[in-house]
């Protein structure tokens, strides 16, 4: 099991999350528009759960429905960034 983050983190990016994660495995640069949970570093504690100030970040297997695509593009983030930002803006064009 690993934490997700979904569609409500894009163009947000409070980072509320980073802070409180024990071992940095909540990852974001500049160019991306939501912040990434490396599935391989996450030790699944849930300590970036509750800061998230917009209900964003859920473990795996309790993703809504709806925001299940956001399980592959934090997976894919990690293998290939681009693939993983365009899949953001087909779900969420930029304004």
């Amino acid at each position: 099991m690993t934490y997700v983050v979904t569609e409500a983190c894009i163009d947000l990016k409070d980072k509320s999350c980073i802070e409180v994660c024990p071992v940095d495995c909540i990852h974001e640069v500049d160019a991306d528009r939501m912040v990434y949970i490396d599935p391989d570093e996450c030790i699944d504690c849930g300590a970036c759960v509750d800061p998230c100030p917009v209900d964003a970040i859920y473990a795996e297997e309790d993703v809504p429905a709806p925001q299940q695509p956001f399980t592959l593009i934090n997976k894919v983030y990690f293998k290939d960034k681009g693939a993983a930002q365009a899949r953001v803006d087909e779900i969420k064009p930029p304004a």
